[in-house]
C-alpha cells in the first residue's frame, strides 16, 4: 500500500514541477509555490521509499521471481541519488534534471506495476 502511495505521489510530483517549468498555467497555483511544494513532496517521497525498500528487502528477501522488480527498484534508487546530487550539490549538470525527473517516474512506476500492481490487482 505504501508503494501505490509513492506511485501516486509520483504523479503529483509531474503535475507541480509541470506547473514549475510553466507547462501548466493554473490560477491557484504559482511557478514558486509549485517549485517548494515538489521539493518538499520529494522529500517525503525518498523516505518513504526507502522504508518501502527495507521493508521489502527485510521481508521477502531476493527471490528468484522478483528479477525485474528487484533491476527496476535498484536503478530508481541510483537515478533518484543522482537527481538528489544534481539539484543540491551538481549545479552544472542541472539541465540533466528533466531527464533525470522522468526517469525517476518511469522506474517509480515500473517498480510499482512489478510490485503493488500485481499484489492489487489479486484483490
Amino acid at each position: 500500500m505504501l508503494a501505490s502511495v509513492v506511485a501516486a505521489l509520483a504523479c503529483y510530483q509531474l503535475v507541480l514541477i509541470a506547473i514549475a517549468y510553466g507547462q501548466l498555467r493554473p490560477r491557484f497555483l504559482a511557478a514558486a509555490a509549485a517549485s517548494f511544494s515538489h521539493r518538499a513532496a520529494g522529500d517525503a517521497i525518498v523516505v518513504v521509499s526507502v522504508i518501502v525498500a527495507v521493508m521489502c528487502v527485510s521481508y521477502f528477501e531476493l527471490e528468484d521471481d522478483t528479477t525485474a522488480h528487484v533491476i527496476a527498484a535498484i536503478a530508481l534508487l541510483v537515478v533518484l541519488a543522482a537527481k538528489i546530487a544534481v539539484v543540491r550539490w551538481l549545479h552544472r549538470f542541472s539541465p540533466l534534471l528533466p531527464a533525470l525527473g522522468i526517469s525517476v517516474w518511469v522506474l517509480f512506476a515500473l517498480t510499482w506495476a512489478t510490485s503493488a500492481g500485481d499484489f492489487l490487482a489479486d484483490r
